[in-house]
């Protein structure tokens, strides 16, 4: 007995000795030389490739170190490429007898670091969905060997067909309206199926960090959309997701290490028993689960709370946003490394000029700000913006870089007004008084800007794709051209939602993509075409011209960017915040009643001092500013003088 297992172990080892080295995928796909951090992490996928060696020879290139995971289908090779040149190197893998040789290119950056410029207060950010914005072409809206094989435009929770090239066949439409910006949701591979109702069309389930979703183009052209963006003047912000991943990743099926994700147990074999299996309630529905799933409380506040407890803390950071997106660990040190390599990547290879990022307070916080520190060494001028979903003042702050409110610095240049959103989307159904409702709720979120260290890196906006439109259900115009005002005069980078120019509207009651319509006009046969004068309705084209002419105005205005804002207390319904710089005065004045109204220029004689008349943005009409000026119900002006 003894003589056979002797005999099998040996007949094991001599066919894995002699077994071919499989590899299958590395990851990144290329890389760049001349980076300030001169190391680089592969990720080698392949059957068994676990134990294999590597070396490579090529002039300034060597390999650091060779992590070996759980799974036996990884390896990490970590190599130093401290003075390498461009060109092709070859990665020997030896496994036993065998060997493999694997060509990996080395490319020359487009330019330094440091001559990437971001987006900053100067720029209008436009927030569109690629699946809803216009569909440019028809041959992939749908692929037979892809998990999700639907295209249809009747069910609001399904893939529409809409994509990148959809977004560039409607570039002149941006400059038209006079947005600078283009963020886009997730660009990158979805590849999960649909149940029917609802699908991974809005991006955020990546199941391939190096591949644009086929559906919505490739990698080619999703640069050939960036450099044709920067030609007319429009940068490029791209959508990325590090707290989580799409469930169809091949790391959920063959997990790299036990510690690759948070909270992976309830996967186990073991653990989906009977016994085991229950159902909770979750973001999902009735999603089968079992005792070992943690669940995000969706509560930020425990990750700076003094007073949190670990379980707060825990549910926080470590559970899954919903059991179809499994929670990345970030304090893991090769999975924090890939997700920055990724972000560079994408920075190199399609010359992207910021980054929005989800979910940032639910990933680890130090990893995070690790991840910051790196970029803002290797980009100075670049930006990323967080997105840091809680209405308070105080805790948007100390996510911001530098702020004096956390012990812990995040290095994140650019967090989300979500108290602006908040308290704007209140104010519009509130006639303004003297203390608290209306344009009270503004003036006591900006009388806290103090907290911030940089009050103009903080991106207001008035909804998203998370929200219900501002509009809701209605088409309220004076209360949105009033939100519009003040969004894009205040000491803001702004972010507006595609489709507010041309009143799109709905609410989230019955389902996200109720907010997430198709543009009219995006796809052939449309009857509806909201990208033309011509095809606009009447209303539509007044609050599309309305808006153009404030965000052309706005382009280049140093008084905007650069000036000094004032404001004063509403009273008697009347709100209004000023910017001055180098002699010239904005005001934007609000009528917070929904009746007529005046404005007491004696009240406001520090910023109009001898003034006598102005110009109203808005409409182009001079207004006497020496004498009380008449306001109509729920009227905005923004006054140039």
């Amino acid at each position: 007995m003894k003589k056979i297992i002797a005999s099998l172990v040996f007949m094991g080892s001599a066919i894995s000795m002699n077994a071919a080295v499989n590899v299958s995928r590395i990851e990144p796909t290329d890389w760049y030389v001349g980076m300030k951090d001169a190391s680089l992490q592969l990720m080698v996928y392949g059957k068994d490739i676990k134990n294999a060696d590597v070396t490579v020879d090529y002039p300034g290139v060597k390999v650091d170190s060779i992590a070996r995971l759980d799974s036996p289908n990884y390896l990490l090779v970590y190599l130093n490429l401290d003075g390498a040149k461009a060109g092709e190197m070859t990665l020997n893998f030896k496994q036993g007898k065998q060997s493999k040789k694997v060509k990996y290119v080395l490319k020359n950056r487009e330019m330094a670091g440091d001559q990437r410029i971001g987006f900053s207060n100067e720029d209008v950010l436009y927030m569109l969905m690629p699946d809803r914005f216009a569909n440019g072409n028809l041959k992939n809206d749908a692929f037979k060997n892809m998990r999700d094989k639907t295209c249809d435009r009747t069910a609001p929770s399904l893939r529409h067909g809409g994509d990148l090239e959809g977004i560039r066949q409607h570039l002149d439409y941006f400059n038209q309206l006079g947005v600078t910006a283009l963020w886009f949701t997730p660009v990158l591979e979805n590849d999960s199926p649909n149940d029917g109702k609802n699908s991974t069309y809005h991006g955020y389930a990546t199941t391939n960090y190096y591949r644009v979703d086929p559906r919505f183009g490739t990698n080619e052209e999703y640069k050939q959309l960036t450099a044709e963006a920067h030609k007319k003047g429009l940068k490029v912000v791209m959508d990325m997701i590090f707290n989580h991943c799409g469930f169809d990743h091949p790391w959920v099926a063959d997990m790299p290490s036990k510690d690759w994700f948070n909270a992976p147990e309830w996967l186990a074999p073991e653990n989906q028993t009977p016994e085991h299996q229950k159902k909770i309630g979750t973001v999902d529905g009735a999603a089968k689960v079992n005792d070992k799933y943690l669940q995000t409380s969706y509560k930020l506040t425990p990750v700076l709370d003094p007073y949190a407890s670990k379980i707060d803390f825990a549910e926080t950071v470590d559970g899954w946003f919903v059991p179809s997106m499994p929670d990345l660990n970030q304090r893991n040190p090769h999975v924090i490394k890939y997700l920055i390599q990724n972000s560079e990547w994408w920075i190199e290879t399609v010359g992207i000029d910021g980054i929005r990022m989800d979910t940032y307070p639910y990933a680890d916080r130090d990893a995070m700000a690790h991840w910051m520190k790196v970029l803002g060494e290797e980009y100075p001028h670049f930006n990323t913006v967080g997105e840091t979903w809680v209405t308070e003042p105080a805790y948007t702050a100390a996510w911001q870089k530098d702020s004096k409110l956390s012990e812990k610095n995040s290095y994140l240049p650019t967090v989300m007004d979500f108290a602006f959103f908040d308290r704007i989307n209140s104010a519009k159904n509130e006639d303004t008084d003297d203390w608290w409702n209306g344009m009270n709720r503004i003036y006591n979120v900006f009388c806290y800007d103090y907290l911030y260290p940089n009050p103009k890196s903080v991106m207001a906006f008035v909804e998203n794709h998370d929200t219900d439109r501002f509009l809701g259900e209605g088409k309220d115009t004076l209360a949105l051209k009033q939100a519009l005002a003040l969004l894009l005069t205040v000491n803001r980078t702004p972010q507006l939602y595609y489709g507010t120019e041309v009143l799109m509207n709905g609410t989230k009651s019955v389902t996200d993509g109720n907010v997430r319509k198709d543009f009219p006009g995006g796809w052939a046969g449309d009857k509806h075409n909201a990208f033309t004068a011509e095809g606009r309705t009447q209303a539509e084209n007044q609050m599309f011209d309305w808006l153009s002419r404030l965000l052309h105005w706005r382009q280049g205005n140093e008084v905007i960017t650069k000036g000094k804002q004032t404001q004063f207390c509403p009273q008697k319904g009347v709100y209004v915040i000023a910017r001055q710089y180098k002699g010239k005065n904005v005001m934007t004045i609000i009528n917070g009643k929904k009746e007529a109204n005046e404005l007491n220029v004696s009240r406001y004689a520090e910023i109009i001092g001898k003034a006598e008349k102005a110009t109203d943005v808005t409409n182009g009409r001079t207004v006497l500013i020496n004498k009380n000026v008449k306001l109509r119900p729920r009227q905005t002006m923004i006054l140039e003088f």
